[in-house]
């Protein structure tokens, strides 16, 4: 049994698609990431994961329970990190994880034992007695993490969770989710080194899955090295490049794309035959943010400050 089972997922706010027949599972102890940029449909699917809105039940199967009747039972498993804090900034550390505990019927003895577990694994033992407010934001998500781990939850749900973290910060949270062994962890980002991390990620794109599989695997769909060619005339270029070379050439945003096998040679020979029509050339190895541009078709970063944050 997969803890997480989809099967054609759509959700619409009004006449707005949010996803659009998305399909996937998750397999027990997978760390697993949803990649996209803003609009892509990574909000709406945290919320229908984590049960705050409601989604036709027959697609989506959380533990074995159907969304909808089985809310309620599937809430109990969950363990969720906001993107934003849901810390209380007034009470300690320690406060904090006891009235967390108490909300999933922790206490005593095994309350005690918890919290001091947590407090163990995530490195916060000697900040426990201090208040939340005090602390830095990379400290702040560890408390975030103890709280959700708290109860042993089956599934942790993590929407952007290194979203304000400075890098440090960031690779010690992998390596936190990493130790995770008995608990699947799903989580939402746009952040390319996170999802670099997972096991598999899924790449969401104006609410469709485009592709799944493991960081390497979904790299091996771009073809040797990128070679990115800005210059002042890209649509006459384009055709030249690749008339002469024999590779196929894409404009995005005013730069030339090209995916070819050794790219340091290529970058050679594209520029002594065009050296005036070239101001720059890079290349590099491919990155998932390649494999988005390949599907897409448009950069991964492309600003989409007009849509709402589906």
């Amino acid at each position: 049994m997969f803890p997480v089972k989809v099967e054609n997922l759509s959700y619409a706010y009004g006449t707005r698609r949010a996803l659009a027949d998305v399909t996937f599972n998750i397999s027990q102890g997978e760390v697993f990431g949803f990649l996209g940029p803003n609009g892509s449909g990574k909000t709406t699917l945290f919320k229908i994961l984590s049960t705050l809105i409601s989604a036709d039940p027959a697609a989506v199967n959380i533990l074995g329970y159907e969304l909808g009747s089985g809310s309620q039972d599937i809430r109990q498993y969950l363990g969720v990190v906001f993107q934003h804090p849901s810390l209380d900034l007034k009470l300690t550390v320690t406060e904090n994880l006891r009235h967390h505990g108490h909300l999933y019927g922790l206490q005593g003895k095994t309350l005690k034992r918890r919290i001091q577990e947590v407090l163990d694994q995530f490195e916060l033992r000697d900040r426990a007695s201090e208040c939340v407010e005090t602390l830095s934001g990379g400290l702040q998500r560890r408390v975030e993490l103890a709280k959700a781990t708290l109860h042993k939850p089956k599934l942790l749900l993590l929407d952007e969770p290194s979203t304000g973290l400075d890098p440090g910060a960031r690779r010690n949270l992998r390596t936190y989710l990493a130790d995770l062994r008995e608990t699947t962890v799903v989580l939402t980002t746009h952040i390319l080194d996170d999802a670099e991390a997972c096991n598999r990620v899924g790449i969401l794109n104006e609410g469709q899955l485009v592709a799944v599989g493991t960081p390497d695997e979904l790299k091996r769909q771009v073809s040797g090295d990128i070679v990115i060619v800005d210059s002042p005339a890209p649509e006459q270029l384009a055709p030249k490049i690749s008339q002469q070379f024999g590779y196929v050439v894409a404009s995005i945003e005013g730069t030339l794309r090209i995916e070819c096998q050794s790219g340091h040679e290529f970058v050679r020979d594209v520029v002594a035959a065009f050296p005036t029509e070239i101001r720059s050339v890079r290349f590099a190895k491919p990155t998932l943010e390649d494999v988005f541009i390949k599907l897409t078709g448009r950069h991964f970063e492309e600003d989409h400050a007009s849509q709402k944050p589906y």
